[in-house]
């Protein structure tokens, strides 16, 4: 089973479902969404709709390590999550937390936790970490160690989740060889239960173009 969706509204959310059945939901890693926003999500969204919450930036600028700041911020991840019944949560890493022992334990007991909470733990450890030895940690914790397919290739996990944050970095787009790639990649990995999410400034039409090229529209 394929998902393909965006890291947040690229458009307008009432435009956003006629397009995709899922969506990574931004908000909640800068501050929490306004309950009549949320509101409107839920009503809103399509039968099958599924809503990912990215982490609080508060967890990984405490290096995950078990603290108020991070107990609090998984209380308020919560209740969004009860609200919109979302079942996966995505922590990202800053570019500068490197692979130290430290930092595996301080991630490794993190995820564990976390796990009590949500049904499907994403985490992206950043460009210090060995792809590899990022899936083998998720395997430990039972959760999954988001990649970038086109930099990294497949996970070989039987559950994978896939961020793609353009080709040159935020502001740029992917050009038709790489959707034709990406798609190559993605058919190699038919057996997967894979979520694609562009992160992208032109996730939107992307995405779509990716679907597309994988035969979804």
């Amino acid at each position: 089973m394929m998902v393909v969706g965006c890291a947040g509204f690229a458009v307008p959310a009432t435009r956003y479902f006629k397009e995709y059945l899922f969506v990574e939901v931004q908000e909640t890693h800068l501050a929490v969404p306004g309950p009549g926003t949320v509101r409107r999500w839920r009503r809103e969204g399509p039968p099958g709709f599924e809503f990912a919450l990215l982490g609080p930036r508060e967890i990984a600028q405490e290096g995950f390590r078990d603290g108020k700041v991070i107990e609090t911020a998984l209380k308020t991840l919560g209740e969004v999550a009860k609200e919109l019944a979302a079942k996966t949560a995505v922590f990202v890493a800053p570019p500068d937390f490197p692979s130290s022992r430290a930092n595996r334990t301080a991630l490794r007991d993190f995820l564990k936790n976390v796990r009590k909470q949500f049904e499907t733990i994403v985490f992206e450890p950043g460009p210090a970490w060995n792809p590899e030895e990022a899936d083998e940690l998720a395997e430990e914790t039972q959760t999954l160690s988001a990649r970038d397919p086109l930099h990294h290739g497949l996970s070989t996990r039987k559950g994978a989740y896939y961020r793609l944050p353009g080709p040159a970095g935020h502001k740029s787009r992917y050009e038709d060889p790489a959707i034709e790639k990406l798609a190559a990649i993605a058919q190699a990995g038919a057996e997967q239960d894979a979520t694609y999410v562009f992160t992208n400034v032109d996730m939107f039409a992307d995405a779509k173009r990716f679907k597309r090229a994988m035969g979804a529209v």
